[in-house]
């Protein structure tokens, strides 16, 4: 391997790139239909509940659903706030 080569950035190309996206649209597209109707309301009854005590984003709630043919997931996610000490 030359010296050139090492500082030699290699830019993906567009085509396999833009496949690749496209497959990610298409799973996310595909786990959103199979989710329970209930989902934004419950994560809107938790953001509601966790804003009580904690002064969060409203993006700072996330709830996932997830299936397979054993089990069904459901997996929430909270990201708090840092505190500052003084």
């Amino acid at each position: 391997m030359s010296l050139l080569n090492y500082f030699k950035t290699s830019k993906p190309k567009t085509a396999a790139l833009a496949k690749e996206r496209l497959q990610i649209l298409i799973a996310h597209e595909k786990s959103m239909q199979n989710q329970p109707s209930y989902l934004p309301e419950l994560q809107k009854d938790l953001l509601a509940v966790i804003q009580k005590y904690i002064e969060v984003d409203q993006d700072a709630v996330s709830v996932v659903f997830d299936s397979d043919d054993d089990q069904e997931t459901l997996e929430l996610n909270i990201i708090l706030p840092e505190h500052q000490h003084t």
